[in-house]
């Protein structure tokens, strides 16, 4: 439970510098070109809050959610019960979903069905793609262990 905690605090804290260090990158080149009190965040998102200061504390909090459930999620794969294959299907379905809630928060894709269904492929196909790549270096590197024992 040690290193769940530990995974997680490094991911949220990780995810929510790197969050606010791009907010603000965009915030200063958008501003710079010359458009007036441009904030990174969606205004339908900024419409939930008193000020968009307090917005802009929840957006940073969510990033860090997001961080740690990504972070402190690695543990499945060292349930050594669990194949690689389930240990993937569990991983994805619980960082997909509180990563997808997130982002249907912050950035009220709920009003944007095409941007909805896109972050969704999007998702789907990222995690596939490393899935896959996984998978055979996984594959390579038992082939090498059992190479070696022999």
């Amino acid at each position: 439970m040690k290193e769940f905690f530990k995974r997680g605090l490094m991911g949220f804290a990780s995810s929510a510098l790197i969050g606010s260090a791009v907010n603000m990158l965009i915030d200063i080149i958008v501003n710079a070109a010359g458009v007036k009190d441009f904030i990174s965040m969606a205004p339908a998102f900024r419409n939930l809050f008193p000020t968009p200061v307090i917005a802009a504390y929840v957006n940073v909090f969510l990033y860090g959610i997001i961080g740690f459930t990504f972070s402190s999620m690695t543990i499945i794969y060292e349930a050594n019960r669990l194949g690689y294959i389930l240990q993937s299907i569990i991983y994805f379905l619980i960082t997909g979903s509180v990563a997808l809630m997130i982002v249907l928060l912050i950035w009220q894709l709920h009003h944007y069905p095409q941007a909805l269904i896109s972050t969704i492929a999007g998702y789907g196909i990222t995690y596939l793609i490393i899935g896959i790549l996984s998978y055979k270096q996984l594959k390579a590197d038992i082939k090498q262990i059992n190479a070696e024992l022999t």
